[in-house]
């Protein structure tokens, strides 16, 4: 998944990263009756 966004971004491999985590059974996602997505995103200009 990585390399797929890197090539994507034409960013090198090792300058992206994901991680996955779980809700620990809390709320309704940790109860299987939802999902969820976060994303971060840090952008600089190239000069």
């Amino acid at each position: 998944m990585c390399s797929s966004i890197a090539a994507a971004l034409s960013a090198p491999r090792d300058r992206v990263n994901v991680k996955a985590t779980t809700t620990e059974q809390l709320g309704a996602i940790g109860r299987g009756e939802g999902i969820a997505c976060h994303a971060v995103v840090l952008l600089e200009a190239c000069e």
